[in-house]
């Protein structure tokens, strides 16, 4: 089989962006992970498949592949990256798209300035949600990892995350402690943790460890969660710019019942042919 792909990235988080409208395409997981392979592959953090959507009220199918072969159901920055694909490629004139995806209908808007918005809907906040398990909702839930009894804010935005608020970033064991969380056996189908570091209520600083991937350098899902714990926990504005390794993204919340709204860039790279 050989595609036809188009390397992208949002901040640093990057993707293998195939059109599965004028191809055809049908991915294994082998060959997922090969795409996804830095050395053997094409090289990235997720696969998107743009496809035809069969509901009515939605202009194109969303999938979202990890490198790990697994299919899951949101992607920010990849979002922002399927919209200028859709639209460079000529599949659409529309600067406000809906898109279908496994965690419902995302809506997504081209500005003028290149960058696109994503209505990244209302936020999840109930443990089943995630799902993550506990006896009741609440803002700060305890959990051992490691002998250690930590913190955590618990959000779904489409897919789970896990937030930990830590003093420096920098110092933060997140590849350790990242994996350790992820796996959690209170998280049956695991979870993206995101670190926090607080430094105004309308700034903060964010590395996220992704199920599936490990960490990268954005994930626009875990800044929207952060963000949204963050509010709950009374600490953050309802305009947050959020500071991750590879660039800003700028989130609005207004608070329980309101959709969040992710701002921020989405970048071709190149484009080729592999064969599969």
């Amino acid at each position: 089989m050989k595609l036809h792909f188009t390397k992208m990235q949002g901040l640093g988080n990057d993707f293998v962006v195939i059109d599965g409208i004028r191809q055809t395409v049908a991915l294994e997981s082998a060959q997922i992970r090969r795409l996804a392979d830095r050395r053997f592959g094409i090289g990235c953090d997720q696969i998107l498949l743009a496809e035809a959507s069969q509901r009515a009220d939605a202009d194109f199918r969303y999938r979202i592949f990890n490198a790990d072969g697994g299919e899951v159901e949101q992607c920010g920055n990849g979002a922002r990256c399927f919209a200028r694909f859709v639209h460079d490629q000529g599949l659409t004139n529309k600067n406000g798209l809906w898109i279908e995806t496994l965690a419902g209908l995302l809506q997504l808007h081209l500005l003028p300035d290149h960058r696109v918005r994503v209505d990244m809907g209302r936020p999840r906040l109930e443990p089943s949600d995630a799902p993550f398990i506990a006896t009741e909702r609440a803002l700060r839930y305890p959990i051992a990892v490691d002998g250690m009894e930590l913190e955590i804010g618990v959000a779904s935005m489409g897919n789970p995350h896990a937030v930990l608020m830590v003093n420096d970033v920098d110092q933060a064991p997140v590849a350790r402690l990242g994996a350790l969380l992820e796996r959690h056996e209170r998280f049956p189908q695991r979870v993206n943790v995101g670190f926090m570091q607080i430094i105004a209520p309308d700034h903060i600083r964010l590395r996220v460890f992704e199920r599936g991937a490990g960490e990268t350098l954005a994930c626009g899902s875990g800044a929207c969660a952060a963000v949204v714990v963050g509010r709950l926990w009374g600490q953050l504005s309802p305009n947050v710019r959020v500071e991750l390794p590879g660039g800003a993204l700028e989130i609005h919340w207004a608070g329980e019942g309101e959709s969040v709204l992710m701002t921020g860039p989405a970048t071709t790279i190149f484009e080729g042919w592999i064969e599969l």
